[in-house]
């Protein structure tokens, strides 16, 4: 084994660990960002969970370490395009504020 093919390795190596995610880290944004609204009722149903999945999925990150994850829900970033704003996404109408 020569130098530039170890070199070539350790740097494939550091690419993929700056590309993973860390999961412990998943679950705590993911815990924090949950707990909030599990004080809305004493049992939480698969329905009400299926709600909240659906608006976490839809609902813009407001700050991230990344950049490129500033202003984007978890939708736009997994699949790489904009979507309609959630309540859309429900069916509902949103209003514009005149000006």
């Amino acid at each position: 084994m020569d130098f530039d093919s170890i070199k070539f390795e350790e740097d494939t190596i550091i690419e993929a660990l700056d590309s993973t995610e860390k999961t412990s880290s998943m679950v705590e944004n993911l815990n924090s960002r949950i707990s909030k609204y599990f004080f809305l009722c004493q049992e939480i149903g698969y329905d009400f969970l299926e709600l909240l999945r659906f608006y976490l999925k839809h609902s813009k990150f407001l700050r991230s370490e990344k950049e490129e994850r500033r202003g984007k829900t978890p939708a736009e970033i997994l699949y790489g395009k904009e979507h309609p704003p959630w309540l859309e996404m429900l069916g509902y109408q949103t209003f514009k504020q005149a000006a």
